[in-house]
Formats: structure tokens, C-alpha cells, sequence
């Protein structure tokens, strides 16, 4: 099979999976995470073992599929990677890893699947969910600029010849989100509205910081 079918296919699966995962992150951030603050307390271990744990399963192993199909279109791009691209993988991996080291396991406890601190990993779970919500706007952007980035030239140099002081600027700003959703506080991402609005901000200042730094 020649490159152009593994770039299609690739592209395709990525686009596949990623509406499964980013979906499902949104519908618990969105949806479940509110219910359950209003739901009768009877409610809830019913919906805790037959809903959540579902919904977590296509939740994961989208993420997991979408992080593997990724992986293969960065091999497909090879040399002509740019910081677009750069910027969304670094978004998208912190986001798989936050899926599969924090709130898979954190949730576990939460479910009571396995033993452990359920207040703890639910704020553990929560903050790494939050913060992949963040990552979701800016995250999509790169994909979109990465390909049509027309518009936004100064991120579409290639990688090979040298990261722009913006594009490292917006690298580590995304690193630093991630200490803050291993180590630190919800912030202004404790509401909904809060987070929706912080990643649109978040998408601006990334944008910014490539195009004019």
C-alpha cells in the first residue's frame, strides 16, 4: 500500500476515533459530570455501573485509536512535519496520556472498581478531564491549520528548519497546563462555562504566540 492510502486511511480512522473520544469527553464534562451533581442519591450506583463504565470504554479506546492512527500520519509526514502539526501532537499525546494515567485509573477508584481515596481521584480525574477539554479547541485547530493553514503561514515552516520562538512559546505553554492538570488546581475551569470559554481563550493566545511572537 503506497503512502497516499496509509495517509488517507490514517487521516480518516484519525477522524473516526477522534470524534468518538473528544465526544465522550465532552458528553462526561457536559453532561454526566452535571447530572450527577443533581441526582438522586439511589440514582446514582446504578448509573455508575451500567452507564459509566460503558461510556468509559468507548472513551478510552477512542483515545487510544486516535492517538495510534496519529502516530502513523506523523511517520507518513516525516520531514515535512510543521509546528503546527507540533503543537496539535503535543496537545493530543498530553490529552491520551491525561485519558490513560490519570482519569482511567482515578476513575476506577471513583466507580469502585479497585480500592483507594474516591474524593482524591475524583478531583485527580476531574482536573486531567478539564484540562483535556481545554486542549480540545487549540488542539483542533493545529489539525485544521496543519492542512490548510493558509491563512496562519508562520506556523507551516517546516520543524526541520528551526521552531520559531512563538511555536516554543505555545510548546511551553502547553507543558505548563499539564504540570498544572498533574499538580495544580481546577482554577477557572471548575464550570462549564469557565472551561468552554478558557479554551477558546487558550486557542487565541496559542495562535498568537506562533503567528505574531
Amino acid at each position: 500500500m503506497n503512502n497516499v492510502w496509509v495517509d488517507l486511511l490514517a487521516r480518516w480512522g484519525h477522524g473516526l476515533f477522534g470524534i468518538t473520544w473528544i465526544g465522550m469527553l465532552y458528553y462526561f464534562n457536559f453532561v454526566q459530570g452535571e447530572y450527577f451533581k443533581e441526582a438522586a442519591k439511589d440514582a446514582l450506583p446504578d448509573v455508575k455501573a451500567k452507564l459509566a463504565t460503558r461510556a468509559l470504554w468507548w472513551f478510552r479506546w477512542g483515545a487510544m485509536l486516535t492517538f495510534i492512527t496519529g502516530v502513523v500520519l506523523l511517520g507518513v509526514l516525516g520531514a515535512s512535519l510543521n509546528g503546527w502539526i507540533l503543537l496539535g501532537a503535543l496537545l493530543g499525546t498530553f490529552m491520551f496520556l491525561n485519558v490513560w494515567l490519570i482519569i482511567w485509573p482515578k476513575q476506577q477508584v471513583v466507580l469502585g472498581l479497585k480500592s483507594g481515596d474516591v474524593v482524591a481521584s475524583a478531583g485527580k480525574a476531574g482536573l486531567a478531564s478539564r484540562t483535556n477539554v481545554l486542549f480540545s479547541a487549540p488542539m483542533l485547530f493545529c489539525m485544521l491549520a496543519s492542512k490548510h493553514g493558509a491563512a496562519v503561514p508562520e506556523g507551516m515552516a517546516v520543524v526541520s528548519a528551526g521552531m520559531s520562538n512563538g511555536l516554543m512559546a505555545a510548546l511551553a505553554l502547553a507543558v505548563l497546563l499539564e504540570l498544572n492538570a498533574i499538580f495544580g488546581k481546577m482554577g477557572p475551569m471548575a464550570s462549564v462555562k469557565g472551561v468552554i470559554h478558557m479554551s477558546l481563550l487558550l486557542t487565541i493566545a496559542m495562535v498568537a504566540l506562533v503567528v505574531y511572537l
